[in-house]
């Protein structure tokens, strides 16, 4: 069945909600988790993007490609480099201070985004790469936009879960120790930098799969799509609106602020030719304003982390003969 009006738009909301969820929920394990500043988020996504579109389309003149290989192939190996790149990266940032973490990653995803934009023999440069396969396209009827839908989901959920099991398993302890209390993790004989490593790549692994769902979705790529205001930025208010740190609240963070941010992209549109300019910045003024609300009324976010408290036990006096 083809969809058509409101209902097609709906899927394609729906659909780039649940790709930001991804990144958001690879987000939380990096920072929600452990605390490690990472705002290179958009290298990672667009790393993953690239290399399932290189490996999955047919042959081009204008790229690299020719390999032809199935999605699933072009999913898991997006997903691979990315974690590849975070560990190498890792490697060298994750013993550095909270904010030279942040300015090495910015500098990394610079890195990457002209590597992408100069480097025309493996990516087509500024054009970008066309014709990326779509999953599903070989349905009669159509239907192929909910199906992709579906898939997201399913993704997002089983991402959900996992990383939920994590959280709760000593693994996901000793992250949010070393979040706390790095001294007294590492005192306890933790090796701090292996498992800050574990949680940079886990989540650098996420934000590749999500970028390869993306370049998959949309049927082409170019390196103005991997902004950083849409790649990294968006990224880091879904989760601080939603709540850093729970799971839920990255995916329900995902969906409040695209709602957010796609509203006011249709009030811009139905604004005088003239104003859609002054409309793009305050449009990003609007976000800035709606993070510094809830960081004032709700400062853990929507949902903030559901922390355990061990109670004391009682006392035994009374019971003491």
């Amino acid at each position: 069945m083809e969809l058509t009006g409101l209902a097609s738009y709906g899927v394609f909301f729906l659909t780039l909600v649940g790709i930001y969820a991804l990144l958001a929920l690879g987000l939380n394990v990096q920072w929600g988790f452990t605390g490690l500043f990472n705002i290179g988020v958009a290298a990672f996504f667009a790393v993953g993007a690239y290399t399932s579109a290189i490996l999955t389309t047919p042959v081009s003149p204008e790229h690299l490609g020719g390999f032809d290989l199935p999605i699933v192939v072009g999913w898991a190996a997006a997903a691979a480099i990315a974690a590849v790149l975070a560990f190498f990266v890792g490697l060298i940032t994750l013993n550095l201070r909270e904010d030279y973490l942040a300015i090495a990653t910015i500098g990394i995803a610079e890195i990457v985004r002209l590597f992408l934009k100069n480097e025309e023999w493996l990516t087509n440069g500024v054009r970008g790469i066309a014709g990326i396969p779509q999953p599903f396209d070989e349905l009669i009827g159509g239907g192929q936009e909910l199906i992709y839908l579906a898939f997201v989901a399913a993704a997002v959920i089983v991402l959900y879960l996992a990383l939920e099991r994590g959280r709760q398993s000593p693994w996901g302890r000793v992250l949010r120790a070393i979040r706390e209390r790095e001294p007294a993790a590492q005192a306890a004989g933790k090796d701090i930098v292996r498992f800050r490593l574990e949680a940079f790549v886990l989540g650098s692994a996420i934000m590749g799969l999500a970028g390869a769902i993306y370049a998959h979705f949309v049927s082409f790529i170019s390196p103005e799509a991997f902004d950083p205001m849409y790649a990294t930025f968006l990224v880091w208010v879904m989760l601080i609106a939603g709540g850093s740190g729970n799971n839920r609240g990255a995916v329900l963070g995902a969906f409040v602020i695209w709602v957010v941010w796609s509203g006011t992209e249709i009030a811009a549109n139905m604004l005088p030719a003239d104003m859609i300019t002054q409309a793009s910045a305050l449009r990003l003024l609007l976000i800035g304003v709606l993070i510094e609300v809830i960081l004032l009324t709700r400062p853990e976010g929507i949902l903030p982390e559901r922390r355990s408290v061990s109670r004391p036990e009682r006392g035994r006096e009374g019971n003491d003969p």
